[in-house]
């Protein structure tokens, strides 16, 4: 008998065993495990929101004052005075 027979031999008692018990409670810890984790997403997703506007009215209020899109005025050549 090779080790593959054997494998598959193995593989066949398990699959034809009778599936082992579950805990009772087993339904009703996932339900209350799985409500956590969409709570704790939902309010993530929140303050990730709220982030993202903080920085969007940040952005706009530094823009409006800095104006960054104006062209500086020219300082190369001195002004010319006394012709």
């Amino acid at each position: 008998m090779n080790q593959s027979s054997r494998k598959e031999a193995a593989v066949r008692k398990l699959l034809e065993a009778s599936p082992p018990p579950v805990p009772h409670d087993l339904y009703t810890e996932a339900v209350r495990r799985g409500g956590r984790m969409l709570r704790r997403r939902a309010a993530v997703r929140r303050v990730m929101w709220f982030v993202l506007f903080a920085a969007v009215v940040a952005f706009v209020v530094w823009a409006s004052t800095a104006q960054p899109w104006v062209e500086p005025p020219s300082e190369t050549t001195p002004p010319l005075s006394g012709w």
